[in-house]
């Protein structure tokens, strides 16, 4: 199938089928390009993908960067994506790993970078977790993540013109400012972006626009409540910091 966006030329060259099959959440090949427009990688990096799905991600940022990726998830079996990743021709160079976010089975100061694409919302919340998961990266290393998010706070969730679409997991969309705080107070990292993609809320409809029409099920709720909202609260939040010294 043809999936394309001209914002993303380099996930232009991946097939429409491969990237909806993989699907779960906002297209991670787009989102994971986007973060990379900010964020440099270098060949031979070792980058952990945390929360990588069905590691689409993990496969483009290998391809695309000439980096190794440790593609970590809880809910996707290694085994699986292990057979993508051999069908990507990666194998050594993309290394599926089966990991609870809280309990990453790596030494410390191990990694380049480390990102998480569309994620890392469900585990990163909490005050403490970036002085956990900043132990794996190297002194000066940089942590991108993208994801679901908000263009300002709210006193009280939901928006009310979101409300008939609204999920109780909602409550852990955030804005760029609220991220920058987050992780700032902590001193341990120095945030260098947190912004909202621009447009990012047209990508995500597009893109679950083209997984509802694939699956025969045209407009459904999340793509209501993106057409509803039409850019004013929701959008793709993308967070870049180095760790300090």
């Amino acid at each position: 199938m043809l999936l394309r966006n001209e914002r993303y030329p380099r996930a232009a060259a991946y097939p429409g089928r491969w990237m909806v099959d993989g699907a779960m959440g906002p297209n991670p090949v787009w989102q994971a390009e986007a973060l990379t427009e900010l964020m440099s990688l270098e060949a031979g990096m070792r980058v952990l993908d945390m929360g990588c799905g069905t590691a689409l991600s993990s496969i483009f940022l290998a391809k695309e960067f000439g980096v190794e990726v440790w593609a970590a998830d809880l809910w996707v079996q290694p085994d699986e994506n292990l057979r993508r990743v051999a069908e990507a021709g990666l194998e050594g160079r993309v290394h599926p790993v089966h990991a609870e976010a809280h309990a990453l089975p790596f030494a410390e100061g191990f990694f380049d970078a480390l990102v998480s694409i569309g994620a890392y919302h469900y585990f990163g919340t909490d005050d403490l977790y970036l002085g956990y998961y900043s132990r794996f990266v190297k002194p000066g290393g940089r942590i991108g993540i993208i994801q679901p998010g908000l263009a300002e706070e709210y006193e009280m969730l939901p928006p009310p013109h979101l409300a008939l679409y609204w999920q109780w997991d909602f409550c852990a969309w955030h804005s760029p400012v609220w991220w920058r705080r987050h992780w700032e107070k902590t001193g341990l990292v120095t945030v260098e972006v947190a912004d909202r993609l621009p447009d990012g809320w047209r990508d995500w409809l597009q893109w679950n626009e083209a997984c509802d029409r694939d699956s025969g099920t045209p407009g459904r709720e999340e793509a209501q409540m993106l057409h509803a909202d039409a850019g004013r609260t929701l959008g793709l939040t993308r967070v870049i910091a180095h760790h300090n010294t």
